[in-house]
């Protein structure tokens, strides 16, 4: 009990703090039947200014509530009091509307989803004329409520559409999700299809390449290729080193340097032993020479003769 109590409370505090001065407390007792007894002011569209209030608002009412001792285990005492533009009619159902609401949150604090609900129906009815009993107003507002009714069932069934649309969207997802998860299996036909595919998309994307150059980009493109051929063929040329040492081998390279060695110290031993008259001369080269008897061999080696003599004094 002592719960409930507290729990109506608090209640309380919210909705004046909600609804402000349009929350009046009009009786409350912890030993009574009735526990708190209060009463909200609803109009279909909120104002300060009174007289802007009383303009844009043709219909408003107050919903009294009554609360017993287990409230919210117990359904409120839900009336409503006409302030203005309403009659009978309107006045049972928007307690039919209250009710039915107040059922929807039993075992829950359901005042302020039982005021919002108010509201919409105030602002969707807020036209004058509502509580004229004349047969004609009557017409006209059955005629008006088929209309709200019949835009009611519109915006539920898009609704409607919308959740499923939403859902179907969602179990895709979830296909798509599980796919992922599971993978493709990889054989010869998905491949096959998978690689034709491929080429497909790469032969288009290098003609939409190609057709979208300009002749001055492709003209660029040709010399940077011909730069770049021409860079790399610098690059594997070999040097004159290179070329001999591949051509004759890095061991024959080193043998031909020994061997050219050798051959300068054999020339120098066969000079320093070689001897003139152990040569094998034919004379008769020479006897068959006319121009060879003109020369005098006698003199040169007189010459030599006196040039030792010399040197001997």
């Amino acid at each position: 009990m002592a719960d409930h109590l507290e729990e109506q409370e608090l209640e309380a505090e919210a909705l004046a703090a909600i609804f402000d001065t349009a929350f009046e407390i009009i009786s409350t007792s912890a030993t009574d039947e009735i526990s708190n007894h209060w009463k909200i002011s609803l109009y279909p569209i909120d104002t300060l200014d009174e007289d802007e209030c009383l303009e844009v608002n043709h219909i408003c009412c107050n919903l009294i509530v009554k609360l017993t001792q287990n409230y919210p285990e117990e359904l409120p005492n839900l009336e409503i009091d006409i302030i203005r533009g309403l009659g009978p009619e309107q006045k049972e159902t928007l307690e039919s509307i209250a009710m039915e609401e107040a059922e929807q949150f039993l075992g829950m604090p359901a005042i302020y989803s039982v005021c919002e609900k108010i509201r919409e129906w105030l602002a969707d009815n807020n036209v004058k004329g509502l509580d004229d009993q004349s047969m004609h107003a009557q017409m006209l507002r059955k005629a008006r409520e088929q209309e709200l009714k019949k835009a009611q069932a519109e915006k539920e069934y898009e609704s409607q559409k919308i959740k499923e649309e939403l859902t179907q969207a969602e179990a895709e997802e979830i296909a798509v999700r599980k796919r992922r998860a599971e993978g493709t299996p990889c054989n010869k036909e998905n491949f096959e299809a998978w690689k034709e595919k491929f080429e497909k998309e790469l032969a288009e994307k290098e003609a939409n390449d190609g057709d979208d150059d300009t002749p001055t980009d492709k003209a660029s493109k040709k010399e940077a290729a011909k730069r770049k051929a021409e860079e790399e063929e610098m690059e594997s040329r070999l040097t004159g080193y290179q070329l001999f040492s591949e051509k004759l081998g890095l061991a024959n390279f080193d043998a031909l340097e020994k061997a050219a060695e050798e051959a300068e110290n054999e020339e120098g031993d066969i000079e320093s032993e070689l001897n003139v008259d152990d040569l094998d001369v034919d004379e008769d080269l020479f006897d068959e020479d006319e121009d060879l008897d003109d020369l005098d061999f006698d003199s040169d080696e007189d010459d030599d003769d006196s040039d030792e003599e010399e040197l001997d004094i």
